[in-house]
């Protein structure tokens, strides 16, 4: 236990218990004591610019890493340095809540697995290829994750789930979801990144138990799975990047809506047909 710790302990309990005493007990000099009580006195330098961070991390769904702080605060002409700030938001508990993937240590076995895609988006009939991906959806309550299964045959939205947690069970999630939609064959891809979610032993459990093929993208390679992040841009351009939403009940309904126009009203340039309208032709 580091002796800060200490003497807020000792601190907290100085009107019952006898601080020379507690000391004794918890193995610190009075001296170091009194110093640390001292300095509690003291304003924290820091606080101003915590409470302006904070400010930047409410507007921004607490998705800002230090150096877009940095240069949110310049704006706000605020200027520090970014180390500074770092220090700060780690002080105050203000770091990014997304885009942490290399800073987490899995236990679980990771699966890697060829890239039978290879950018072939065509399909010449309905779930023979799938593409999924997640995508954050930025509320004024926090972060909105966003997993998504798309058929390459029409561009429709096979399945969808959403989480206020990144975690496997959202991609396992959406898999059940189109599974129990979809009749499901053993010539069906299902084409990912290389996101942990998709790495885990329970996707692999699951696609096997389903007789799903999976594929995975290149490590470095975003274009192997554009046509997944096609998707989000259009859902963000059209939809959710025109209003400021508030909670994350608001923002799946709007997303429901949105995938519900999307799916069968939607009219697709090159189809000239919504992506239900071209997958009921195939099955007519």
């Amino acid at each position: 236990m580091k002796p800060s710790v200490k003497y807020r302990v000792i601190y907290r309990h100085k009107d019952k218990y006898s601080i020379s005493k507690m000391c004794r007990f918890f193995g610190v000099s009075r001296s170091g004591y009194y110093d640390f009580v001292a300095r509690m006195e003291i304003p924290d330098k820091d606080l101003p610019i915590a409470e302006k961070i904070k400010e930047c991390q409410g507007k921004c769904g607490k998705t800002y890493g230090y150096r877009r702080v940095h240069l949110w605060l310049e704006g706000e002409r605020i200027y520090r340095n970014p180390k500074t700030i770092l220090r700060i938001m780690q002080k105050y508990d203000l770091l990014s809540v997304i885009r942490r993937k290399k800073y987490r240590k899995y236990t679980d076995v990771i699966h890697r697995y060829p890239n039978i895609l290879n950018r072939n988006f065509k399909a010449d009939r309905p779930n023979k290829k799938w593409v999924t991906d997640i995508s954050y959806i930025h509320t004024s309550q926090g972060v909105l994750y966003l997993s998504v299964i798309r058929d390459l045959y029409d561009n429709s939205i096979v399945a969808y789930k959403t989480s206020t947690t990144q975690n496997v069970a959202l991609v396992l999630n959406t898999i059940k979801a189109a599974k129990k939609k979809e009749k499901v064959t053993a010539e069906l891809q299902l084409h990912s990144d290389q996101g942990f979610q998709y790495t885990s032993h329970g996707y692999f459990k699951l696609t096997q138990s389903y007789g799903i093929t999976p594929s995975m993208s290149r490590r470095g390679n975003p274009y192997d799975n554009s046509l997944a992040e096609n998707f989000f841009s259009i859902l963000k351009t059209e939809c959710i990047n025109r209003v400021k939403l508030k909670t994350f009940n608001e923002a799946r309904l709007l997303i429901d809506q949105y995938i519900y126009f999307y799916n069968n009203q939607r009219i697709q340039l090159k189809t000239k047909l919504t992506p239900l309208e071209k997958r009921s032709q195939f099955t007519a």
